[in-house]
């Protein structure tokens, strides 16, 4: 339990250190035309390409997106068994993104495609990557909602996929 509550306060944290750093937005928040960071966290049912029972993916991280819609971030969460909480594993995520920030004309649907390492941990640290696309909803200036699909795949068994569907909460 110590581990699960150490994970959330070190989401909580680092989502609320990007959230810090844009007190005063650079971006035109009607029509999201520069750059800017925000944070998100996430819960994400899903589970493996082999089968087998259904698996929960909790987390969070932060990004930040250029002018030009290219991004960077980071984030750290927890999958995890739906059968046993306990039995799951840490992961920890750096990705490149890009953000169609032109999409629409009101600024509030911002899709995207992300991809880059991803490190899992659990007494040992194994190496792998993920993929993906979602879209952003703003649905007032500074909180929106964030849907995405997510494959995490573990380089040490390439043909391991651990699907799935996020739903979150983001804010800037």
């Amino acid at each position: 339990m110590r581990q699960i509550t150490f994970v959330l306060v070190l989401v909580i944290s680092l989502s609320a250190a990007v959230a810090a750093q844009t007190a005063s937005p650079k971006v035109n928040q009607t029509t999201n035309q520069a750059g800017n960071s925000y944070g998100y966290i996430f819960a994400a049912p899903g589970g493996t390409s082999e089968g087998g029972g259904g698996a929960l993916h909790i987390g969070g991280g932060g990004e930040g997106v250029f002018k030009n819609g290219a991004g960077i971030g980071a984030e750290l969460a927890y999958m995890t068994p739906f059968e046993s909480f306990r039995d799951g594993i840490g992961t920890f995520s750096i990705n490149g993104s890009y953000h169609f920030l032109k999409s629409s004309k009101s600024g509030k649907v911002v899709p995207f495609v992300t991809g880059g390492y991803t490190g899992f941990f659990r007494g040992g640290y194994s190496n792998g990557i993920n993929f993906g696309a979602g879209v952003n909803y703003w649905f007032k200036p500074r909180i929106g909602m964030r849907l995405e699909f997510r494959d995490n795949v573990f380089l040490q068994d390439s043909s391991s996929h651990f699907l799935n569907v996020r739903f979150g909460l983001t804010f800037r």
